[in-house]
């Protein structure tokens, strides 16, 4: 270029090399977030660095890409840019590094960290293992990638490479475009949502029940484990187990049992409420070995992330309701933080006006005023991806990064450079946000300083796959600027090597109106309510169940009075207790005993029968365990209330009961009750209502059509006794 001869581009290399610094600070950061850095390995940190530093880099680069191919002519309008050549290596390095960890090093890293074998080898062999059945699906994708190719150009006349990359290019997309989808539509709603506080808090109070309840079962899951390693633990001396004394040892060390519990155990492991005489392997193996191994591990992972849910759900609710209750007195504490604190929860240049202000008054108009800009931007996004294939020269997305038209070709300044960064930020952030909101296997989630290694390589590995894709996906909106592009000549080309590629890069991204409309009207919860999926079967038919037949439905009471239980104590206390009735070998066979849901007086027109009216803040928080009678009794009235909702009928038998109802609850209009029923149906036809012919008149007219079958309301005219009060006698 004429500008890259007459001036050398020494700021720009500066620039972008602080901003690489601070790339890496941030992830850094993150890492320290979600991993406790002095205690996670090498093999651990390092890939997951580079994981997230590379695809971070790639939002610097692509604005860097398109300023250095597309420079305006205005030297004070002009960004950051840099020679083709360093570009070119630059997006080499980013681009296999991250094609590497994606497809290679963190899938076998992530099954190396899961194995519960001790020997390295073993771990080794072991994920290769887990991993044969992935490499099988992907290679037996490429295989038909390559026979395409070869079918359309009858030989590889790109090289083998070319193919690679298009294949793994069009996998990404697929999954960033759905995963995008959802994330624009989820950001917005979240903040319209987060922006009414009473309705923040009800959302809460829905979602503890099931926190609640999937923490209670965690710690079962937890507590099994460690009773079936307290049972291996005696027979470490004797029998098979002998040769691995060393190993159950370190198991032992795992467990929170007490070294004083270890000999008394009854080696029965609780689950559900009941004993469950496990009985071990006569041979133990190291096969069992590893996989008790690898399923401790994962369940006191399991335990950490929904009691980390549970806590910060408490923390939520404390903080919502303090800003409800500080509207009477304008003033607003939170009290002392906890020790756990972050840095800048510990400290607060606000006063109590001040913070109730902030609270109560901006940040809800602020999430109000964020969330439209991101909606927009939203809508801008998608009607660029609908648009870019058939006309490319509404994309709202390319005029808002390319300010200069000279001709047919666009210039890119500075302005630009930051948009499209913006731009490419919001993208990003909606595929990212979508993979910790939708359920994923294993119960893979992160964790504040406690992540499991596996669920961390496997969300590091999910940025890297998106990365490549988001990025490519965003250039295609500028239309022929992007074309000039380093980036396009390294990977566009390449994709556009087949006419199947070019259709699937521009039509493809339009399905991005399936998961938004998905997302946007709740199609996800209506589908699998209508084919079933929609509740668990388990929960609803379990009549011993720990809160009772209908508790754990997701309903808001039931979610204030676990947070209101917990705040005061009682949860806590119930939960030691049975803690210990698990641990202690003189416990008795029952099922475990839970809270009772009790209801406030006032949040019921009237008490409901067998149900507890105390209120929760007068509660025994004492007592270790619940009394079993009353909880039953509270589930009987309670089944009562919910039975409807238990039934299974169909649509058209629901719409049947529902017609049923409404007309049997219609009053009767006045005009219809005045008219007179005929003498042949029993009436008085000079009775002025439809109650004239009664009994009483009996005696005087008998003309009544039932007593030709022996019926009538008794005495004369030839009725049978028999017959009297009214009966038929067919």
């Amino acid at each position: 270029m004429e500008f890259a001869m007459t001036q050398s581009p020494v700021a720009s290399e500066v620039f972008a090399s602080v901003a690489l610094f601070v790339i890496s600070v941030i992830v850094l950061l993150i890492l320290r977030h979600y991993l406790p850095l002095r205690t996670t390995p090498a093999y651990l940190l390092v890939p997951i660095f580079f994981a997230l530093c590379l695809p971070a880099s790639m939002v610097l680069l692509v604005p860097i890409d398109l300023a250095s191919s597309a420079m305006v002519d205005d030297i004070d309008a002009r960004g950051i840019w840099l020679e083709r050549g360093p570009l070119r290596v630059c997006w080499r390095i980013a681009y296999w590094l991250t094609f590497c960890l994606t497809w290679f090093i963190i899938p076998i890293l992530g099954e190396y960290s899961d194995s519960g074998y001790r020997d390295p080898q073993a771990k080794f062999r072991d994920s290769l293992r887990a991993n044969a059945q992935y490499y099988a699906i992907v290679f037996g994708s490429g295989i038909l990638g390559l026979l395409y190719v070869l079918w359309s150009y009858g030989g590889f006349s790109e090289s083998l490479k070319s193919t690679v990359m298009a294949l793994a290019y069009c996998w990404g997309l697929v999954l960033a475009i759905y995963l995008m989808g959802h994330g624009l539509v989820a950001i917005p709603r979240r903040l319209f949502r987060n922006a009414d506080i009473s309705g923040r808090l009800r959302r809460i109070q829905t979602q503890a029940p099931k926190v609640y309840e999937q923490m209670e079962d965690a710690q079962m899951n937890l507590d099994d484990l460690e009773m079936q390693v307290a049972e291996l633990s005696k027979r470490s001396k004797t029998g098979t187990a002998k040769n691995f004394q060393d190993w159950i040892e370190e198991l032992v060390d795992l467990t929170n049992i007490p070294e004083s519990q270890l000999a008394s155990t009854s080696g029965a492991v609780r689950g559900s409420g009941e004993f469950i005489r496990t009985k071990l392997p006569t041979v133990i193996t190291e096969k069992y070995m590893a996989d008790l191994t690898r399923q401790l591990i994962r369940a006191k992972h399991a335990r950490s992330r929904y009691l980390n849910d549970w806590n910060r759900l408490l923390h939520d609710a404390v903080r919502t309701q303090a800003i409800i209750d500080s509207v009477a007195s304008k003033r607003l504490d939170f009290g002392a933080p906890s020790p756990g604190s972050g840095f800048w929860d510990r400290r607060s240049l606000l006063t109590p006006y001040t913070r109730f202000l902030y609270h109560y008054y901006g940040l809800p108009y602020f999430n109000l005023a964020f969330g439209g800009l991101l909606a927009l931007a939203s809508v801008c996004i998608v009607w660029s991806e609908v648009v870019k294939g058939i006309f490319p020269v509404l994309s709202v997305i390319r005029y808002s990064v390319v300010h200069h038209n000279i001709g047919n070709k666009g210039q890119i300044g500075l302005a630009g450079q930051v948009i499209a960064a913006l731009w490419m930020v919001y993208m990003c952030a909606a595929a990212l946000i979508s993979i910790t909101e939708v359920k994923v296997w294993r119960g893979r989630a992160l964790v504040r300083r406690n992540t499991a290694p596996e669920s961390a390589f496997w969300y590091a590995s999910q940025v890297a796959r998106l990365s490549v894709p988001l990025t490519y996906n965003f250039m295609t909106f500028l239309g022929v600027v992007y074309k000039d592009t380093v980036f396009y000549d390294f990977l566009g080309q390449l994709i556009n090597l087949t006419p199947l590629g070019k259709w699937f890069d521009y039509l493809f991204p339009a399905l991005i109106l399936v998961p938004v409309c998905f997302t946007l009207f709740g199609l996800y919860g209506k589908i699998q309510r209508a084919l079933g999926f929609g509740v668990d079967v388990l929960d609803t038919l379990e009549s011993n169940d720990e809160f009772g037949a209908n508790f754990g439905t997701g309903t808001w009471r039931e979610g204030r009075d676990l947070i209101e239980r917990e705040l005061n104590g009682s949860s806590a206390a119930i939960r030691g207790g049975r803690r210990s009735h698990y641990t202690d070998p003189r416990s008795s066979s029952q099922s475990r005993a839970s809270p009772i849901l009790t209801i406030r007086a006032n949040s019921t027109p009237y008490p409901l029968p067998g149900n507890p009216t105390t209120p929760l803040a007068t509660s025994p928080n004492m007592r270790p365990l619940a009394n079993t009678s009353a909880r039953r009794v509270g589930a009987a009235s309670r089944q009562v209330t919910l039975a409807s909702e238990d039934d299974e009928e169909n649509f058209f038998e629901a719409l049947g009961h529902r017609l049923k109802n409404t007309i049997d609850t219609i009053d009767k209009p006045k005009w219809l009750t005045d008219i007179p029923k005929p003498k042949w149906m029993g009436g008085d036809i000079n009775a002025g209502g439809a109650g004239a012919g009664s009994a009483g008149n009996g005696s005087e007219n008998f003309s009544d059509i039932r007593r030709w079958f022996g019926g009538g309301t008794g005495g004369g005219g030839g009725g049978s006794s028999s017959g009297g009060g009214g009966r038929i006698r067919l």
